[in-house]
């Protein structure tokens, strides 16, 4: 509860921050006068882009269990519905939850391979400021935020990559459980051993390199979106700059916030516009919103409806997770 609060309130600051001192009848103007009808592509390079992290889980699942990119791409869309409206990333769980639903995997084994994702995603988001930094002069604020995501996702990478080494697991594992009951031991080490399943694929190169292949085609897929909806609103962004924004709205949701990242994304977006490219920040903002929303409503119906087909209940969810996760 004080995690959700602390989040809402995350975004109402900054959401408090990014309209503070504008013209709010400019901003309405530049929605009034945007081209929509590039929306049409756009949310056809997103789409293509959540085909593509489907595409990604099954291979990260393969030394799992074999699954169709078709198949998993209802459960992608489901957890990124719940996302957007439940609190605290609690879509991750409940993706991993309607895959055990749906499938042998476990629940554990299930959310270590989407926590491979994320970190995934992240190293990508840092490939992309890279890439940008090429072309574009960084400001101070962009490159410390880079900094700190470099400082979260590598070494997480390291560990995650420990967790998957058997011979690390057994070893070093039962030691730092000594001190523990006997039974609990037993349950963790048990739970260890379903976690390492997910992570499997970090000891298969070719699976690792599908992985990242994928992700960067998911990406970019996202990013065109990003540029497709900047020539609505008239904005000249280049290539790199398209990059940098998408990296920068990303990393900002690292940030606890309300359900769909509300707060810091904006944030994000206009942080890399008017610093950057020196875009007015009336025109950024309206820009962000579009933009938000875009990424925002088409997914969570999508994701509603094929909630409603998989006849899940988040009552029956929050009661189960924690067995099977502990299974």
């Amino acid at each position: 509860m004080k995690r959700t609060i602390l989040g809402i309130a995350v975004s109402l600051l900054f959401l408090w921050l990014a309209f503070r001192g504008l013209h709010l009848a400019t901003v309405l103007a530049a929605l009034r006068t945007a081209n929509y009808w590039v929306l049409i592509p756009a949310l056809a390079c997103y789409f293509a882009g959540v085909a593509w992290r489907a595409v990604r889980w099954s291979a990260l699942l393969r030394p799992v269990e074999r699954l169709s990119w078709v198949r998993l791409f209802p459960v992608v869309a489901i957890g990124y519905m719940a996302n957007n409206v439940l609190p605290l990333r609690t879509g991750e769980v409940v993706r991993a939850y309607t895959l055990a639903q749906r499938s042998q995997v476990r629940t554990s084994a299930a959310l270590a391979s989407i926590a491979l994702e994320r970190l995934l995603d992240g190293l990508t988001m840092l490939g992309f400021l890279l890439v940008a930094s090429l072309f574009i002069a960084l400001t101070g604020t962009l490159w410390r935020l880079a900094l700190v995501a470099f400082v979260i996702f590598l070494p997480a990478l390291a560990l995650l990559a420990l967790l998957s080494r058997d011979d690390v697991r057994e070893r070093v594992l039962p030691r730092l459980l000594d001190w523990l009951p006997a039974r609990i031991q037993t349950r963790v080490l048990q739970l260890a051993h379903t976690v390492a399943q997910g992570l499997r694929s970090l000891q298969d190169g070719p699976t690792l390199a599908v992985a990242s292949a994928t992700s960067l085609a998911a990406w970019l897929c996202e990013a065109g979106m990003y540029g497709i909806i900047a020539r609505g609103f008239g904005l000249p962004l280049s290539i790199p700059l398209v990059l940098l924004t998408t990296a920068i709205a990303n990393l900002a949701t690292l940030l606890p916030s309300s359900p769909g990242y509300v707060g810091p994304f904006e944030a994000g977006v206009t942080l890399v516009l008017t610093g950057v490219a020196a875009i007015a920040r009336e025109r950024a903002l309206s820009y962000a919103l579009v933009l938000h929303v875009a990424l925002y409503v088409p997914i969570t119906l999508l994701g509603l409806v094929f909630w409603w087909r998989e006849s899940l209940s988040w009552r029956v969810i929050r009661a189960s997770t924690t067995e099977r996760v502990t299974s």
